[in-house]
């Protein structure tokens, strides 16, 4: 019975078969239409939706500006059309500052056009990574594709080189700079008078210097520099009198010259003629003070800063920490510590370690560790300081657990930490370990034994009481040992009193050292504690006519009362 009232002609079946038919066939359209729209969406989001150049570079450095290099580099990928060369320069540039090479480097290689900027960019990522041969392949790939260098290649190229053995290509480079008549440049001309300093050629770095066609300050600083840094302090001095403009720089050029010649009297003269001084003109004179053992004069000098109103930055508080551990003047430096705290100053992990170093030299090792403690990435310097604190403090077992914690966390040990680690299991009496350590150094580090190492194995044995282990290793050094070393024997001796090898000790210092203070008195005590005088009177009566000067003693006692009336008062 037909109840839609018209005949189909078709029976159930075949309704249903063409039912199923055109349902079919109509998935399948949707299916091609989905697979088309799969193709074309992709088309218009890159070619529809596109950023323009402008504002693609725009987009892109406020993501480098934030270290968001992820995000930038993905809106760089989702952008082919709009990429440039300076936005390929630039994210090759983020990735160097940000410490991730490998990066940089597969960018380098994709880029479809290279300038200037791009090759300068790479090769200052290798120079950064301390790669010189990979900064001598990239520039000769740079030559050899027809590419002309600019003066900040070849600046970038003579700094790659200096102190390593590719710096004997400073002279190949200066050819290639006369070449391309960029040797005239005042940044090539600066870049290698350092080179020609580097090798120790001073005739050529003159030469260079005569070749720079507009000589402003910073050739003539650098030529006083290059002169310094060769130890021609007089031709430096020279040079600087016939500067026709002379600025902080160069000034503090000729300080620190005379500083690092160990003429601290003439810098210190230099100095206070200085019209202008900044905070590294006043950072130089307060470091070349601590570094030769002038504690005070580095204290009073910066007080002298505070009164100026120049602003410490954390080289200088490093510096006067140093000054403050080098005199034991606890009082001063935690007032300094203070006044880092109330200055702002970035805490990094030089200044840390200097705090660290400070208290530790100065009687709070409790502190020390607290700082310490506090340092989020601490490095070999850090557990060298705290190692050595434990050390100086006969704390030979903290000693050697800071140490084993060291290694646990993949710090690799120097000849300083062993220096430390010995000097640790001497004041503790730890024998044994003492001498595994001392095996360990060489056989499981590669570290071979310096003077020092065998001097604080002689005062291991010689605390002990073990004099003839001591006297044997002596004999068995590869080295000729110092005035430490057999004064270590020495010492040993007479907590001792072992005679015989006492006289061993004395020969051995009388050699190097004729007139050292401790050497007739140690003699007359041991003499006298053993009742040997006879046919030694005539020997200790030659000692003492060549040991005549007694060593002077001294004290002193820190008033907070002094401290903050005299000098001191600076937090």
């Amino acid at each position: 019975m037909n109840t839609l009232g018209f005949d189909l002609g078709l029976s159930l079946v075949e309704l249903i078969f063409w039912l199923l038919y055109l349902t079919d066939s109509l998935f399948s359209l949707i299916q091609r239409a989905m697979r088309t729209l799969d193709k074309v969406v992709p088309y218009i989001s890159r070619h529809v939706c596109t950023l323009s150049t402008a504002n693609l570079n725009h987009l892109i450095n406020g993501y480098i500006r934030k270290g968001n290099l992820s995000d930038a580099r993905k809106l760089f990928d989702q952008n082919p059309t709009s990429r440039n060369t300076v936005l390929w320069n630039k994210m090759i540039s983020a990735y160097i500052q940000n410490d991730e090479p490998h990066n940089a480097q597969n960018l380098f290689d994709e880029m479809p056009e290279r300038d200037i900027v791009s090759w300068n960019t790479a090769l200052s990522g290798l120079k950064k990574i301390k790669n010189p041969e990979g900064v001598c392949f990239c520039f000769l790939e740079m030559r050899r594709i027809g590419l002309k260098p600019n003066e900040f290649t070849l600046s970038i190229l003579i700094s790659a080189l200096l102190d390593t053995v590719f710096n004997v290509l400073i002279p190949q480079v200066h050819v290639s700079a006369i070449s391309l008549a960029l040797n005239s440049s005042v940044v090539v001309g600066s870049a290698l008078m350092r080179g020609y300093v580097n090798v120790g050629d001073r005739v050529a770095l003159g030469k260079v210097f005569d070749e720079i066609s507009m000589k402003d300050v910073t050739s003539w600083n650098a030529l006083v520099l290059g002169y310094m840094d060769l130890g021609d302090t007089d031709e430096a001095q020279r040079v600087f009198g016939l500067m026709p403009e002379k600025n902080v720089v160069s000034w503090t050029t000729l300080v620190k010259g005379y500083i690092g010649d160990g003429k601290i009297s003439a810098a210190r003269s230099f100095f206070d003629r200085m019209t202008e001084r900044n905070v590294v003109s006043w950072t130089v004179m307060i470091t070349g003070y601590a570094r030769n053992g002038k504690f005070m004069d580095a204290l009073r000098l910066f007080l002298l800063m505070l009164k100026s109103g120049t602003q410490p930055n954390h080289f200088t508080f490093s510096s006067v920490l140093e000054a403050c551990a080098g005199c034991s003047f606890l009082i001063l430096g935690q007032q300094v510590h203070l006044n880092i705290l109330k200055s702002g100053v970035p805490n990094d992990v030089i200044l840390s370690t200097s705090l660290v170093d400070m208290y530790a030299k100065c009687g709070d090792i409790e502190a020390a560790f607290c700082i310490f403690q506090s340092i989020p990435k601490k490095n070999l310097v850090s557990w060298n300081s705290l190692i050595g604190g434990y050390a100086r403090h006969g704390l030979g077992t903290r000693a050697l657990e800071e140490f084993e914690r060291m290694k646990r966390v993949g710090i690799s040990p120097d000849h300083v930490t062993f220096v430390n680690v010995l000097s640790g299991c001497a004041h503790a009496g730890l024998v044994e370990q003492g001498e595994r350590e001392f095996k360990a150094m060489e056989t499981e580090f590669g570290i071979r034994a310096g003077v020092e190492h065998y001097a604080c194995m002689v005062d291991l044995f010689g605390r002990a009481g073990q004099l003839q282990k001591a006297e044997e290793l002596i004999k068995a050094m590869p080295v000729e040992p110092d005035v430490v070393v057999w004064g270590a024997l020495l010492g040993g001796c007479g907590l001792h009193s072992n005679l015989e090898v006492t006289t061993f000790a004395a020969d051995g210092i009388c050699r190097l050292e004729q007139d050292h203070p401790v050497l007739f008195s140690m003699l007359l005590k041991i003499h006298g504690e053993k009742g040997v005088w006879g046919s030694n009177v005539f020997k200790l009566k030659k000692i003492r006519e060549c040991s005549r000067r007694k060593q002077r003693a001294g004290s002193r006692i820190e008033s907070s009362h002094v401290v903050r009336e005299k000098i001191f008062d600076i937090a």
